[in-house]
């Protein structure tokens, strides 16, 4: 077994209608396989949530650690009524949840995304676009040595 252990997740706000979920779910799988088992999640709509989801059904037959990495206390305010909803019931399975700045700020998304990378062994990304957060976060794995496995 690899000596990994510490898996952030970063991907994009807006998934494509053909977005492969069977790929994520055995990407996941085959993490927490290697010796993987906690997930930094960045909690966003969209990637984030999409892969909480399925670490959730991991989590009910594995021993995983899932820890929200929350960019600003009410990020979810915004979400629209079914993304607020899924976003608590996803959070509620979190076993830690780490809160960065008690209020919006410029730049707390990115701060989110260093604190996620500058924690972990290994990042998984669905990254489609060489601008964003997602292209910024990957682009601040490699910078730091630390693995990115693509999507």
């Amino acid at each position: 077994m690899s000596a990994m252990k510490v898996c952030a997740l970063t991907g994009h706000r807006d998934l494509p209608e053909n977005f492969d979920r069977n790929a994520l779910h055995d990407a996941l799988g085959a993490l927490i396989d290697s010796g993987a088992d906690t997930f930094l999640c960045g909690m966003a709509t969209g990637f984030d949530l999409e892969a909480l989801a399925m670490l959730v059904e991991y989590k009910q037959r594995k021993r995983i650690f899932l820890r929200a990495c929350i960019p600003y206390e009410g990020q979810e305010a915004r979400f629209g009524a079914a993304e607020k909803k899924k976003y608590r019931e996803l959070l509620a399975w979190c076993d830690e949840k780490t809160v960065l700045f008690p209020s919006f700020r410029n730049g707390c998304y990115l701060a989110r995304d260093r604190y996620m990378v500058d924690r972990c062994d290994v990042v998984l990304a669905y990254c489609t676009k060489e601008t964003g957060g997602t292209a910024y976060t990957v682009n601040y794995a490699k910078q730091k040595g630390v693995e990115v496995i693509f999507l």
